[in-house]
């Protein structure tokens, strides 16, 4: 039984959490952010299209307020003021909208990225309990939520207010003036509240996203217990691990006894090493190990190969060098090059005394260098 320590969730996601977590949609996410970045995109589209929106605006106000006589008993006045209007309003918001429409969709990159999935979509009717609803407002994360709105509420609301009083003369003296006028300074004003409202509305949101992602990542904190089940579950118990290295080399072990009969050649350390060599003249640039093994394995290539009538060639230093520099199907070092020939005429000159009834050559001693042994010399 493990103790509480490993019970705490103390440490930090991992990868695999996190991913998880994404796939889930729960990426971190600042309303306050979004909705700064979606009105400063408004104020920067208004600002930026100045004597345009001037230009809308006093139309607007030319087709409410200028007309002629014979056009004020006519029917069709109203219907063509509001179309006209309509028309003006359109083009002088319609930069506007698309600004903050292109920000709302850009908000969430600031902020846990692009994330889109179907788990998210998916009816969750435990959240139409009304006691588990009244648990989450009660909740700290619902007390965190209603304090920081609170907060925006006071705080914004203060400077708004403080900016009204500062720009109480320019208010009241807009009506007094030319609508021309009236019409500037009133833009103007509107300009700079909005852009002081997303100024404050960006600062508030900068610390909700430092809030939400750590927020975010205090929830999908693990505990040592989830890391070590995680850690046994992608990469799989020790137990099994092992099964599937026996298996695997079980597996090996055979192809390499089913290659074993194709040698030419078995060099032996007379009980303790066994190295089969096969060299395909003009396929192959020069001999490949296709068996080798120690001890019982070795015991094992020496029954089958002399099954096969492979000859077999004592050569302990070569035997050793060979087992510790190549591995299965590879082809022998340049440094072997010269005592594997040795081996090789030496096997050919040897058939070819048994086919004419000859005395065997007598068996070659090559030369190795004791550092290709490795921890074998």
């Amino acid at each position: 039984m493990s103790d509480d320590s490993d019970q705490e969730k103390t440490e930090q996601p991992t990868e695999k959490r996190l991913k998880e977590s994404r796939e889930k949609g729960e990426v971190p996410r600042s309303r306050d952010l979004s909705g700064a970045a979606v009105v400063l995109a408004g104020v920067a589209a208004l600002m930026a299209g100045g004597p345009r929106a001037f230009e809308h605006a006093r139309n607007i106000f030319g087709f409410g307020l200028g007309y002629s006589r014979e056009a004020l008993f006519s029917d069709a006045l109203p219907g063509r003021a509001l179309h006209a209007a309509m028309h003006e309003a359109l083009a002088l918001f319609a930069p506007v909208a698309l600004a903050t429409l292109l920000a709302a969709l850009a908000a969430p990159l600031l902020l846990g990225g692009l994330s889109f999935s179907g788990q998210a979509l998916e009816p969750k009717f435990e959240r139409l309990d009304p006691i588990k609803g009244l648990g989450r407002i009660f909740a700290l994360r619902g007390l965190v939520e209603l304090g920081k709105a609170l907060l925006k509420v006071v705080f914004i609301g203060a400077v708004l207010a403080l900016l009204l009083r500062h720009w109480q003369d320019p208010l009241q003296a807009t009506g007094r003036g030319s609508v021309s006028a009236g019409i500037a300074q009133a833009l103007g004003l509107l300009g700079q509240s909005a852009l002081w409202f997303g100024s404050i509305l960006a600062l508030l949101g900068g610390l909700d996203a430092l809030y939400q992602k750590y927020d975010h990542t205090k929830k999908l904190r693990m505990s040592r217990q989830e890391i070590k089940d995680e850690m046994k579950e992608s990469e799989g118990s020790p137990e099994i691990k092992g099964r599937i290295r026996q298996v695997q080399m079980a597996q090996a072990r055979r192809r390499m006894m089913e290659e074993l009969p194709k040698a030419d050649v078995v060099v032996v350390n007379p009980t303790h090493f066994a190295v089969a060599l096969r060299y395909d003249e003009g396929r192959t640039g020069a001999p490949r190990v296709i068996a080798k093994g120690v001890d019982v394995l070795a015991q094992q290539i020496r029954l089958v190969a002399g099954s096969h009538r492979i000859p077999l060639v004592e050569a302990p230093p070569l035997a050793r060098a060979l087992y510790a520099t190549t591995r299965l199907g590879q082809e022998i070092p340049a440094a072997l090059y010269v005592a594997v020939a040795q081996v090789l005429v030496y096997v050919y000159q040897l058939k070819q005394a048994a086919a004419q009834g000859e005395t065997p050559p007598a068996a070659p001693n090559p030369e190795v260098d004791p550092d290709l042994m490795g921890p074998y010399r």
